[in-house]
């Protein structure tokens, strides 16, 4: 991806999810983006909610704030399980993350 492309797709509102199927408790998001993603008492990874809340739902998602979109997406090309991914809220199109184009 250029540094024009990921320009753009920084300005476009993005959100996260986790596959916890695939997480492996690694703890690297955590690691990276404590803002977005923590560890549950389970020992897999979750993204959180604006108000610090878990959010457990299979397929739930955040929005990444455009501050640390930089440490989600490190994140994502980090994390062992493969499971992280970052998509546009626009069009469901994922731009970060092992389904990404």
């Amino acid at each position: 991806m250029s540094v024009q492309q990921e320009a753009e797709v920084d300005a476009e509102a993005l959100e996260v999810w986790i596959d916890q199927d695939l997480c492996t408790g690694d703890g690297i998001c955590a690691q990276y983006a404590p803002e977005v993603f923590e560890l549950d008492i389970d020992g897999l990874a979750y993204v959180k909610g604006p108000d610090d809340e878990l959010l457990q739902a299979e397929g739930a998602t955040a929005r990444v704030p455009l501050p640390v979109l930089p440490d989600v997406v490190d994140s994502a090309k980090e994390c062992p399980g493969e499971c992280i991914h970052v998509r546009r809220v626009a069009d469901g199109v994922e731009v970060y993350g092992p389904d990404a184009g």
